[in-house]
């Protein structure tokens, strides 16, 4: 596995857009949702009545975890050691895994695919979303210093937030790309910190952000980072 890092100070470029995909409301549905002791999985196998993505995974996760042994591959599964209080969360349908702390909830966040949540402290959550592009990688965004740029300055910062990059890694998994990034996004009356993790595969452009608030995030930074850190995506 190829790693690469880069640290960068906020830059006065510009960058035109790179991204050759709809407007961000144009979301794929997931399918349907099931639970281990340790894991969140969704597969083609089961459907549901046409409700919330939430609600389905809710509805599911009350009662059907012996299906997950029988119905997640055994070598996915134990590939990767899911590390200590996390759990693991696999989307087969729509083509991408991560862990998240395994006391955080599921919960329904607008315009993303799956999310979990802190049970106290709401603003620490992971999201997932996903939309269609005809690239087939993260290197068609051009350089990676610009293509984040482009992404925390016009599609992650609101008109009001003052945004801050403090670190970019470049990784290689599986033969598949990901750009991992720190972030700050700063308003005048709060902060926030994020990591985000993106790729692209299955003619899809992923992006998970995992972050807390700013006054929090130097405690759970660490954490926070592995959750950044296990995104993937798998071939569908």
């Amino acid at each position: 596995m190829a790693i690469s890092s880069f640290s960068l100070s906020w830059a006065s470029t510009t960058l035109s857009q790179k991204l050759n995909v709809p407007g961000s409301n144009e979301i794929l549905p997931r399918v349907a949702a099931f639970s281990g002791n340790n894991s969140v999985t969704c597969t083609a196998e089961a459907t549901f009545n046409e409700e919330s993505n939430c609600k389905r995974r809710r509805l599911l996760l009350l009662g059907v975890g012996a299906l997950t042994t029988s119905l997640v591959p055994a070598n996915f599964l134990f590939a990767e050691e899911v590390p200590k209080n996390y759990s693991s969360f696999v989307d087969f349908e729509d083509g991408y895994s991560y862990n998240y702390p395994s006391d955080w909830i599921d919960f329904d966040f607008r315009g993303h695919d799956s999310a979990f949540k802190d049970r106290t402290k709401q603003l620490q959550n992971v999201r997932v979303r996903f939309i269609p592009t005809e690239k087939k990688d993260i290197h068609e965004l051009g350089p990676m210093e610009e293509a984040i740029y482009f992404l925390v300055k016009h599609r992650y910062a609101a008109p009001n937030q003052v945004p801050t990059i403090y670190s970019m890694q470049e990784k290689t998994v599986d033969g598949k790309n990901y750009y991992t990034f720190e972030y700050e996004l700063t308003s005048p009356n709060y902060s926030s910190v994020s990591f985000a993790t993106i790729a692209i595969a299955n003619g899809r452009f992923y992006t998970l952000i995992v972050g807390a608030n700013e006054r929090r995030w130097r405690r759970y930074r660490s954490q926070l980072k592995v959750v950044a850190d296990s995104f993937k995506v798998l071939d569908i």
